[in-house]
């Protein structure tokens, strides 16, 4: 094991968003990326069924070399972190906390809109979060379940993913928020959609960025950086992607929103 190497795991393609960001501040690090294809959407199931995906997950990840654990799913951020960093002595990290942090530093009305699956909204994480920084600002907080197997679909920018979105968004734009979490790493792909439809008064969050400059600075006073840090994005030869569902579907999408193959890509029976 590697103690530099950075193990993500998401339910799918979305955690891809969080894996940029890694490859563009931390060039230097090595990747494991785990999508749970086979049983994505997380949204909707059971919290007992999620923990144990993501202690499998983990588990996998270490076995593999990871020194490090990036939560690249906000539902998994939610409802197992916690937990899961007292059954193993390797350093976590999740999307929630840098999230909330960066939306209460940028809202200036103190209104902020949050959506996510229904898990992350069932467990409050971003509500409570938020409220820990600021117990004065309002949360506003959707579930949007139609949106992941849309993006998983490959649509970004079609009529269903218009209608849903106009669902899911126009009773916020109607409550004033001037802030909306991206609480789902799968959304930050629907971004120009969710622009056009709430417009240029409301600023978008996605996680993924704060979540990784915190992983730097953690990284950084554990000792396992490796290199220095960076603001373009460079692939090493040494990342390594597994998916427990079919790769060829995952590179499809992967290749449809990044403009390139994220290669190689490892079928895995790990969560059947």
């Amino acid at each position: 094991m590697s103690r530099s190497i950075i193990g993500l795991f998401d339910s799918g393609v979305g955690g891809l968003t969080v894996a940029e960001e890694v490859f563009r501040t931390l060039p230097g690090q090595r990747v494991i990326y785990f999508g749970d294809t086979l049983n994505v959407p997380y949204g909707g199931r059971p919290v007992a069924e999620l923990i144990s995906f993501a202690e499998r997950i983990i588990r996998f990840l270490f076995e593999q070399g990871a020194g490090y654990i990036i939560f690249a799913c906000n539902t998994s951020s939610a409802v197992s972190l916690q937990l899961l960093r007292e059954r193993f002595d390797v350093p976590m990290i999740g999307l929630i906390e840098p999230g909330a942090a960066e939306a209460v530093r940028l809202s200036v009305n103190g209104n902020i809109g949050v959506i996510a699956t229904e898990a992350t909204v069932a467990a409050g994480a971003y509500s409570a979060a938020i409220k820990r920084i600021n117990p004065r600002v309002r949360v506003c907080s959707r579930a949007a379940p139609r949106l992941v197997p849309l993006v998983e679909a490959g649509e970004l920018d079609s009529p269903r993913v218009e209608q849903a979105l106009r669902e899911y968004l126009g009773s916020m734009r109607d409550e004033g928020i001037d802030t909306l979490i991206l609480g789902c790493s799968h959304y930050p792909f629907l971004r120009p959609a969710i622009e056009r439809i709430l417009g240029s008064g409301v600023t978008l969050v996605d996680p993924a960025a704060a979540t990784v400059d915190a992983a730097a600075r953690d990284m950084s006073r554990r000792g396992l950086l490796t290199g220095n840090p960076g603001r373009s994005i460079v692939l090493s030869p040494g990342h390594r992607y597994f998916v427990s569902g079919e790769a060829a579907g995952f590179v499809s999408v992967a290749k449809k929103f990044l403009g390139r193959e994220p290669a190689p890509v490892t079928e895995i029976c790990l969560l059947r």
